[in-house]
């Protein structure tokens, strides 16, 4: 039971401010708590809605790739945020790229023009469970919030650090290459093994250490999730008593070091690449990595990163319909819910305020196909996973659609998700 049929929205991100532009275009009361001015995150300069804090775009818009099919299921869906990006866009060839501050400033004019919005400005400390919330105060969200989720899902349940490995596809690994098996055959077949010559290793080893990195994004190395290339800088031979240790492979020679590979979903479409969380910037990872033999064709669908990322362990605390299992009137979204990029946090945005509408209009909530990206994103963040970390867009996560050439599969995984969207969209109309 709730208290009002108004809907508390804590955070004016690019989630937040998407749900309240959602409702509040659909007859429902919106009070957006935003703590701008009064607090900013050390990546927030304006005073804005929706700021966006680093030069990226909001990746492309074709059709065949996972970001351009999230679009097509948003515009679907009524998306208003994406319509202000259009109207800010800079040329970047096919990625949708923004003016940032052009983009945040319409943002904010167009929740400002909307009369049954109230912007309060103040630091969230207190959620009250009996009124319909969605929290999307994150990457980075104030300590009394955090200590808020601490106390609602458990202190084990947040997490304050992303620490990531990269995750790759299962299609560029060369197989021929590589090959399954656990150490000392400890598990049946668990790790996607990739071994390396002494000549190998070297040349990757010597890419590694001088690659260019992510400067002090970090403040400080920590020994339980130490990037890879802090611990090569060790000493020559400190990953191969690390992640590439070559022992316990009875059947597989003598390799000088093994990279594991671990499946990161259960079509073993993804692979997560074992103890290689890293701060080199993304373009270093995908040059070092590849000197890897089997990996000398690789597609990163998540680069790792070394940074402070407030996030939740989702699939232990939250529905597929962004729900707390606790607390069936709060919500959790943006990159807060354990989404990683723009557009995915839009995503879930509008999502909890799909649900929050249904809610006060006495109808279920909602979760849409895992055909879609947006679907898959939902099952991805909330089935269980002893290994966490946070998921942006990408095909991998999308249930195998077998019989088709690898080069037509991504107009067939577009073309049946824009189906599935359009169906299911008009199946939960009010």
């Amino acid at each position: 039971m709730t208290k009002s049929n108004t809907v508390n929205i804590i955070g004016g991100g690019l989630a937040g401010s998407e749900a309240a532009l959602y409702l509040a275009t659909h007859g429902i009361s919106v009070r957006l708590i935003e703590a701008k001015p009064l607090w900013r995150s050390a990546a927030h300069k304006s005073d804005c809605f929706a700021e966006i804090v680093c030069s990226n775009s909001l990746k492309s818009s074709l059709e065949t790739t996972a970001s351009g099919t999230l679009k097509v299921e948003l515009d679907e869906l009524g998306c208003s945020l994406l319509d202000i990006a259009r109207s800010t866009s800079v040329p970047a060839g096919s990625a949708l790229a923004v003016d940032r501050d052009a983009f945040s400033s319409r943002v904010t004019a167009a929740i400002k023009a909307l009369k049954n919005i109230t912007v309060v400005n103040e630091i969230a400390s207190s959620i009250d469970p009996d009124e319909i919330t969605i929290v999307c105060a994150g990457p980075v969200c104030h300590d009394a919030l955090a200590d808020t989720l601490i106390e609602m899902t458990g202190e084990w349940s947040l997490h304050f650090f992303d620490a990531a490995a990269p995750i790759i596809t299962a299609e560029c690994i060369d197989m021929t290459r590589a090959f399954f098996g656990a150490r000392y055959g400890k598990g049946d077949a668990d790790y996607l093994n990739c071994p390396m010559t002494k000549d190998e290793y070297l040349d990757f080893y010597n890419a590694l250490i001088s690659a260019e990195r992510v400067i002090d994004e970090v403040g400080g190395v920590f020994e339980g999730c130490m990037p890879v290339e802090i611990m090569a800088s060790r000493g020559e031979d400190a990953l191969r008593f690390g992640p590439l240790r070559p022992v316990g492979f009875r059947d597989a020679g003598k390799p000088y070091a093994v990279l594991q590979l671990r499946r990161e979903n259960a079509n073993s479409t993804l692979f997560n690449m074992v103890g290689f969380q890293t701060n080199l910037k993304f373009g270093e990872q995908k040059r070092v990595f590849s000197l890897i033999p089997a990996l000398k064709n690789i597609e990163i669908v998540r680069y790792g990163v070394m940074h402070r990322n407030t996030f939740i362990n989702a699939p232990a605390v939250l529905n597929g319909d962004l729900r707390l299992k606790k607390y069936p009137n709060v919500f959790i979204a943006g990159q807060l819910c354990g989404v990683e990029g723009y557009v995915e946090s839009i995503a879930t945005g509008l999502l909890a305020a799909i649900n929050a509408r249904r809610l006060i209009n006495g109808s279920s909530t909602v979760i849409p196909p895992p055909e879609t990206v947006i679907g898959a994103l939902c099952k991805y963040i909330t089935v269980d996973n002893d290994n966490f970390q946070p998921m942006n867009a990408n095909f991998g996560i999308l249930p195998m659609i077998d019989g088709i050439k690898k080069a037509d599969r991504k107009r067939a995984y577009f073309e049946r998700s824009a189906a599935s969207i359009k169906q299911w969209h008009r199946s939960i109309k009010l």
